[in-house]
């Protein structure tokens, strides 16, 4: 069993930057992909983005890219997502997932362990 915990959300005006983090701890954490989901208000969950165990892999939403990254420190059982330039579209509650293979995918069904997750909300 892996249980996973995000951090790091909270309240910004819009174009600031906020860094989300995922701990991971049970089992060991480098073998799992990591993937981060989001949900606003009123809409499905969205998939933002994931990274293969190795970090070598590494996927994001086509409206993301450029302004959000994801990294990870297995030495520290930690996914981050660093997000800048943020709008109010942006606003959503952001899960973390880990999935029991070392291939990243955009699929949320296909990850095993799911956060809590954490508020964003992005002030105009």
């Amino acid at each position: 069993q892996v249980r996973v915990v995000e951090s790091g959300g909270g309240l910004v005006q819009a174009g600031g930057s906020l860094r989300l983090s995922c701990a991971a701890s049970g089992r060991t954490f480098s073998p799992y992909a990591m993937g981060w989901f989001r949900q606003a208000p009123g809409k499905e969950r969205e998939f933002v983005a994931a990274i293969s165990w190795s970090g070598g892999s590494i996927y994001y939403a086509d409206s993301l890219k450029g302004r959000f990254t994801i990294f990870r420190e297995n030495a520290k059982n930690t996914v981050y997502l660093q997000m800048n330039s943020l709008n109010s579209e942006d606003t959503a509650v952001y899960s973390c997932a880990a999935r029991r293979k070392t291939i990243a995918t955009m699929t949320a069904h296909e990850y095993d362990y799911w956060g809590q997750g954490t508020q964003v909300t992005v002030s105009s």
